[in-house]
């Protein structure tokens, strides 16, 4: 019974511990500056086109530039949000603008995406 109860145990620390780490952004140090990654180092980046918490990027858009979802357990936080995606699925939002990643950036750390189809894709900074 104790050890049913202490495996129980770690299980609700390490189910807590990953909620929490999902909903905190990091930060690298890159060619644009000082930017949010997600937890493979990866730049997130933000839309122009996404307004009113609501993300514009669905489709092949999203197949270029996948979205920072989130699980259905997730909480948002001060400036951490969720928003959910016309698919039904919940992704991150940073002070309301929805958070991706870029399908061209192979490395961490890596910018190519910032300034993309006509300067409307932006590196998400602190």
């Amino acid at each position: 019974m104790i050890k049913s109860f202490a495996a129980a145990a770690a299980l609700a620390i390490l189910l807590t511990a990953s909620v929490a780490s999902a909903q905190a952004l990091k930060t690298a140090d890159t060619d644009k500056g000082k930017v949010f990654v997600d937890a493979k180092g990866m730049t997130l980046y933000t839309f122009d086109k996404d307004a009113g918490g609501k993300s514009m990027c669905n489709g092949p858009c999203a197949d270029n530039w996948p979205p920072l979802f989130a699980a259905d357990s997730d909480k948002p936080t001060a400036d951490m949000t969720i928003v959910v995606r016309d698919d039904g699925k919940k992704m991150w939002a940073y002070k309301g603008k929805p958070l991706y990643t870029f399908k061209k950036d192979t490395a961490a750390g890596q910018t190519t995406g910032d300034g993309f189809l006509n300067g409307a894709w932006h590196v998400a900074k602190p």
